[in-house]
């Protein structure tokens, strides 16, 4: 026998990551909200050969700091800047950053 409150609505369950955006922002972390949402949707804005290679790291003063596997992506993607900014501009809108910052070290995950 389940017990149900009186006027207590039952919602269905949320993902955490989907939720993570909303809070940081409320908690006052706008940087890290923005950080969050552009490594949410990274993939789809570079494609999977490029999100491979790199992935953000962190947003500093509209800079997107991005860690890359090795200094030939390094150098291949700082070439592709502007086109890699133009993808995240249409996929993020205006929470896209204004410029990136490449740096190695990024390991792969298996």
């Amino acid at each position: 026998m389940s017990r149900r409150r009186p006027g207590r609505r039952r919602s269905q369950p949320k993902l955490v990551g989907s939720l993570m955006g909303t809070v940081l922002s409320e908690l006052g972390l706008e940087a890290a909200s923005a950080a969050f949402q552009v490594s949410q949707r990274w993939e789809e804005a570079v494609g999977p050969e490029i999100a491979r290679h790199c992935r953000p790291i962190g947003l500093r003063a509209d800079v997107l700091e991005l860690s890359v596997d090795s200094s030939v992506w390094c150098q291949e993607l700082q070439l592709q800047r502007l086109e890699i900014l133009e993808a995240l501009r249409r996929v993020l809108g205006d929470e896209s950053p204004g410029d990136l910052r490449f740096r190695v070290g990024y390991t792969a995950r298996p």
